[in-house]
């Protein structure tokens, strides 16, 4: 009995990447094309971009959060830089003009993503609005404000340099692989050797306690909300230099594929488990899944479907496992 009761824990342990090899070894035999090394740099570019936005959620999700609003930060953040280093600023009543560097409009960019993020946070610990509201409010607002920003049209011509972020290799590497390998090898870091970590587990696991233990729990709050801006706001750079331009619509449901990736990479829609790692296998299922429909030529309006219930069965597994004693 004490035998099948550890070969069950192993089992939910290691859930996601059993579904995840199991899938590649389907898709490899279905779908001819899937298993070569053209496809797996192009999952992994295609994933790098939900991978930003995860992590981030990741964080939102352990403390008992959430955040609607991903997609369209990344949107704002993208556009924002694209506008800064296409036409600068302009302010004809002072007869001024501001150019900015590269490296000036994304360091806006990402304080935009910050900002937003803080805001969210900002709403949901000092107003009590709930998250759901505060964030689905913040999606609206910064939808709206990248077509306002825009115009309704797209800002393209960011030139080469700009686009190597997104398009470029390093090493033999797409270089916005490494550098959303960065941004995972240091949230796990941080999650599980620092402070700062085992505080998001306390306020997920038992908010009240962590209140009792003398955890300023508004605080962490406010940071998560705030890191999941500016990395929705990476995400933003990400997709603005691989298509070199910004559009309106950029990022519209990736909030979706979000939360989707973290529920399937094991982490608690109650919060105060799951882990960074385990949401990458969980990007990395609904990369591969996206990969294997469209090589399979599924159509469209198919592959949501077949995405959403993946999303349900997910939650019922993780509702399941709860349950256990």
């Amino acid at each position: 009995m004490l035998e099948l009761k550890n070969q069950k824990q192993i089992l939910v342990k290691f859930q996601s990447l059993l579904a995840l090899l199991l899938m590649v070894v389907i898709f490899s035999i279905c779908a001819e094309g899937f298993f070569t090394k053209d496809n797996f740099w192009l999952v992994l570019r295609q994933v790098s971009v939900n991978t930003c936005l995860s992590v981030g959620m990741t964080l939102v999700i352990l403390t008992g959060g959430i955040d609607l609003s991903v997609g369209s930060i990344l949107a704002l953040s993208g556009a924002i830089m694209a506008g800064l280093l296409k036409n600068g600023l302009e302010f004809p009543a002072f007869n001024l003009f501001i150019s900015f560097t590269l490296f000036g409009a994304v360091t806006v960019g990402l304080m935009t993503g910050s900002f937003l993020g803080f805001f969210n946070g900002l709403m949901i610990t000092r107003f009590k609005i709930p998250p759901f509201v505060a964030t689905l409010a913040m999606l609206t607002i910064a939808r709206g404000l990248t077509e306002l920003w825009t115009g309704g049209a797209a800002i393209t011509g960011l030139g080469r340099t700009f686009g190597f972020l997104g398009t470029g290799w390093f090493l033999g590497v797409p270089v916005q692989v490494w550098a959303c390998a960065g941004i995972v090898a240091i949230f796990v870091v941080v999650l599980r050797k620092t402070r700062f970590g085992r505080y998001v587990y306390a306020v997920g696991g038992n908010e009240r306690a962590a209140k009792l233990s003398g955890l300023n729990v508004n605080r962490i709050k406010l940071l998560v909300y705030t890191l999941a801006g500016a990395l929705s706001a990476v995400g933003g750079l990400i997709v603005t230099s691989k298509l070199n331009s910004a559009t309106p619509t950029a990022g519209d449901g990736y909030e979706l594929d979000s939360i989707a990736a973290v529920v399937i990479g094991g982490t608690s829609l109650s919060g105060g488990k799951g882990s960074v790692l385990g949401t990458i296998l969980g990007a990395l299922i609904i990369g591969v899944l996206n990969s294997g429909l469209i090589i399979l030529r599924v159509p469209p309006f198919w592959q949501k479907v077949i995405k959403g219930f993946v999303i349900l069965l997910a939650v019922a597994i993780d509702k399941l496992n709860t349950k256990e004693p």
